[in-house]
């Protein structure tokens, strides 16, 4: 029996229901609050049980959440006082995967929606495994593929040995561990140079030319320099159409439900594997037109003329692109921006880049931060307010003020943040049906 601890976490959920689906007992512990990731565990009669040392029996086989450690789990403890074998979740991901042809997403921003996009296509045409960082995990041992999203922060993705090793862009983040840009770069060289087969770049992105490898790598974009290259790009209401150019040969014509250039961007890095796993075009846009989206990057709940929006953005970088995606399908509509920052340490470093991409809005709230692995003490200087004292229109909001934002019309109100905002936006759902009704 494999024993989970942290098992509500997006990857370690997503990881729990794929070795159960290929046949392998698994359970898991948390903390009693509710997190979208438990719900599917428990459609698939996975156990979900509250963390406590009592849980941990000689019998067990541990995978450990990242974040849980002998110092602040009873369950780590115990587990090490049994001398139980432990795997971190890197690890167990990195012995599961090598049974596969594994292809690896890594990026600062887009994997997931990247690992999401190509999960539903190749899954669709050839049958894949995949594990995606908003909590999805699917598997059949007969599969061929595992399509895999792959984490920098701290080099966790070193664990992994990719066929394909793809990057969607190279940026500085995780500012609490990457000293500077350059050790950003130097993670994502030794990255790229674990792959087996060959590496997929984002061409149109600066950082990822800097990269030293030794391995086949291609790059993909809009720029002419680009081996895949998407031409006559057309931004419309309902989407975005391009060809697609292999070293200046005709690929294909694509017309997706997809909105900004940084989805397709993405979609191109989709599109450049099924180009090299000898897919034809016009199968892959036939499928990708049914892609239904990741989960908490751009879901819509439509509430009269009013857009919802749950999003996973707190990079300003992801920020940008959300909004301006949200002009390119909502031009008619007022911006409104509801942002939970996420960790002081992020706050800290990219406050004025933050304010800068939300002034782009009508308005903008701001809630105070979510620390994540850090502690306030540690920071006393870093509130929401080095935000908020930068915005042209914005303000505080609570998570129990959700009347504040009741006063907008014909509007899309964007909630971003990776923590779960749910509480919020429930409540402001419920109102504002109430408010119409």
């Amino acid at each position: 029996m494999y024993h989970f601890i942290g098992i509500k976490g997006s990857g370690m959920s997503a990881l729990a229901q794929i070795m159960h689906s290929l046949g392998y007992q698994v359970q898991g512990s948390d903390k009693p609050t509710h997190f979208f990731t438990e719900d599917r565990l428990i459609e698939m009669g996975i156990p979900v049980l509250e963390f406590d040392e009592k849980n941990i029996t000689e019998d067990l086989i541990i995978v450990r959440g990242t974040t849980f450690t002998e110092e602040n789990n009873a369950e780590v403890r115990k587990a090490m006082a049994f001398n139980l074998k432990m795997y971190t979740y890197q690890q167990m991901v990195g012995k599961l995967t090598k049974k596969f042809e594994t292809i690896c997403v890594a990026g600062c921003h887009g994997k997931t929606t990247t690992t999401s996009m190509l999960a539903h296509v190749l899954n669709t045409l050839k049958g894949a495994n995949y594990l995606i960082g908003d909590g999805t995990g699917h598997a059949d041992k007969d599969n061929h593929y595992f399509i895999l999203e792959a984490c920098e922060y701290k080099r966790h993705f070193l664990e992994y040995t990719p066929t394909y090793a793809i990057i969607t862009n190279i940026e500085l983040d995780h500012v609490d561990y990457f000293k500077n840009i350059d050790d950003v770069i130097s993670a994502y060289t030794e990255y790229a140079n674990k792959a087996e087969k060959m590496i997929i770049c984002c061409g149109d992105d600066p950082y990822t030319h800097a990269l030293e490898v030794n391995k086949p790598i291609f790059f993909y974009g809009i720029d002419d320099d680009n081996d895949i290259q998407a031409r006559n790009v057309n931004y419309h209401a309902k989407g975005t159409s391009f060809e697609v150019f292999v070293e200046d040969n005709y690929y294909g014509f694509f017309d997706l439900p997809i909105y900004g250039k940084h989805m397709l961007l993405d979609a191109l890095a989709v599109i450049s594997i099924c180009y090299y796993e000898r897919m034809e075009a016009k199968d892959v846009n036939k499928i990708f037109k049914t892609y239904p989206g990741a989960k908490r990057r751009y879901s819509e709940t439509k509430i009269g003329d009013i857009i919802c929006v749950d999003d996973y953005a707190h990079h300003p970088t992801e920020v940008r692109a959300t909004i301006k995606a949200t002009k390119q399908k909502y031009p008619d509509k007022k911006i409104i921006t509801v942002f939970q920052p996420h960790t002081f340490t992020r706050t800290e470093e990219f406050a004025d880049e933050l304010a800068e991409v939300m002034n782009q809005a009508d308005y903008s709230y701001v809630l105070d931060i979510h620390p994540a692995r850090e502690k306030q003490e540690d920071y006393p200087h870093v509130t929401s307010d080095n935000i908020i004292e930068r915005l042209n229109h914005g303000e505080h909001l609570a998570m129990d003020e959700a009347d504040k934002l009741l006063k907008w019309d014909n509007a899309v109100i964007l909630f971003m943040s990776p923590n779960d905002l749910s509480v919020l936006e429930h409540d402001y759902q419920e109102k504002r049906q109430n408010q119409i009704s």
